[in-house]
């Protein structure tokens, strides 16, 4: 019998919805999981790594990458394009480890038409309100980019209906969270999420 592959967990939620901060909780929990670097053209952010972070590389370089069909998924987010190399997560897949990839709807759902298999969380805040106020507090972009992000947050909301579990990340309850999807791996996450009224607070 063959090792066992690993399992694709692709993880979304709006920028300032916590979706990172539960990744770094999940992988400092847990040994079952490795997480997959993006690349991105966006310039870094302060204290961000090359190569940790995110594969922070040219526009050209990017969109030669995707020509040569190395990027499992791609998308153009606020003047800026993110995708996932393959390479990486097929080789550790094969390898019987379940890789994270923190990724936008848009991507998403490219992976969900190409890896069926895999199992798509969306991690929300509670309301719209706790969303900018998270984004404002943070303190690390301009107000025209910020109210770009609330924008694509609104959009990006009805697309919850799409993913196969919700975490509401109440109060950046990233521990909580992150066990959550440790629960959903190991088959044990039962919570019943309605898709439907998690919009409705959310917009509320």
């Amino acid at each position: 019998m063959g090792k066992k592959k690993g399992t694709l967990f692709v993880v979304s939620g709006s920028s300032g919805s916590g979706k990172g901060t539960v990744i770094g909780e999940l992988l400092n929990i847990s040994d079952k999981f490795c997480y997959s670097v993006s690349a991105t053209t966006r310039e870094p952010r302060e204290g961000e790594v090359d190569g940790v972070n995110y594969f922070f590389v040219s526009r050209e370089r990017f969109e030669a990458l995707i020509e040569s069909g190395e990027m499992l998924e791609y998308a153009e987010y606020c003047d800026n394009l993110y995708g996932t190399p393959k390479s990486f997560v097929y080789s550790q897949l094969e390898k019987g480890i379940s890789v994270l990839l923190e990724i936008e709807v848009k991507g998403a759902m490219q992976i969900k038409e190409k890896m069926p298999e895999a199992t798509l969380i969306f991690v929300t805040p509670p309301s719209f309100a706790a969303l900018r106020k998270r984004l404002y507090d943070r303190g690390t972009e301009s107000t025209e980019v910020i109210e770009k992000r609330l924008k694509i947050a609104l959009e990006e909301i009805n697309h919850v209906k799409d993913y196969d579990y919700i975490i509401v990340n109440n109060d950046n309850e990233a521990i909580k969270a992150a066990e959550d999807i440790i629960l959903i791996s190991e088959g044990k996450y039962n919570k019943y999420t309605d898709a439907r009224q998690i919009i409705k607070d959310f917009i509320n």
